[in-house]
């Protein structure tokens, strides 16, 4: 595979300001060096809310035009997840958007219950993979790093990829979560992350990170508004998975959704 180049984008958001949230990741693309796939935060234009029928879009809402202006502009694929009303539920939804106007989407499959998400959205009911140059993307939002099951690798992917709003007061875990990840799935980890406080008084710090598949690290953001641009090399993971291939002795299962 050719080398796949990464943006991650760390920002604080503005809480329920959809219009000013979308100025603002604008300007922030802008500055972007060119890249294959841009990663914006989970629920980039409100924050983690559970006011879900107060700030929901729908598919054909401002957001996903928006969305299908930046992929066109930069010539690359967007993802970041955004709060949308769909045929009367609402969903914490990861959007794939391609530059020719394509896209995918994923439902997060695990709410936060410790904030009662699971009362103001829905469950995803499958996890997606989607190709961008040869290479497969799994993404997943915020929670779902937490269950490995759900998300273990079958020889399906080559990059696990999380969108989050992680507070600060579990930031050790946020980390842990991603490197293992990497590390039992070889595969490279992406994560995601925001900055600052919200309008429900949570505070974020951040650690926006890429992690390669024995767990190195790649490049690292902290307590501050950054982008960082990776690069993945996608030799470098063929060649771990042929000499050290612990795939071959993983377990076979199947989950019931």
């Amino acid at each position: 595979m050719q080398p796949l180049t990464v943006s991650l984008v760390q920002s604080a958001t503005h809480w329920h300001d959809a219009e000013k949230n979308r100025t603002h990741f604008a300007d922030v693309l802008a500055a972007l060096p060119n890249s294959d796939l841009v990663v914006l935060p989970e629920m980039f234009t409100t924050g983690f809310t559970m006011a879900s029928t107060e700030v929901a879009e729908p598919m054909n809402g401002p957001t996903l035009d928006w969305l299908a202006q930046q992929a066109v502009k930069l010539d690359a694929t967007i993802t970041g997840s955004v709060v949308i009303e769909d045929q009367g539920h609402y969903y914490n939804r990861l959007i794939v958007m391609q530059p020719d106007g394509d896209f995918q989407h994923y439902d997060k499959r695990h709410l936060f219950r410790m904030a009662d998400e699971h009362d103001h959205y829905s469950a995803g009911g499958g996890k997606i993979i989607f190709s961008l140059r040869e290479w497969r993307i799994c993404p997943m939002v915020c929670y779902d790093l937490r269950f490995p099951v759900w998300f273990r690798n079958q020889s399906e992917y080559d990059v696990l990829l999380c969108v989050a709003n992680w507070p600060a007061a579990r930031r050790e875990a946020w980390n842990t979560l991603l490197r293992a990840r990497a590390i039992e799935n070889q595969c490279y980890s992406v994560g995601v992350n925001i900055v600052g406080e919200d309008g429900a008084g949570v505070r974020y710090s951040g650690g926006s990170a890429v992690y390669g598949p024995e767990g190195n690290v790649l490049g690292e953001l902290f307590d501050t508004a950054q982008t960082f641009t990776v690069e993945l090399d996608g030799g470098a993971l063929g060649d771990l998975r042929e000499r050290f291939p612990v795939w071959r002795d993983a377990d076979e299962f199947q989950i019931q959704t």
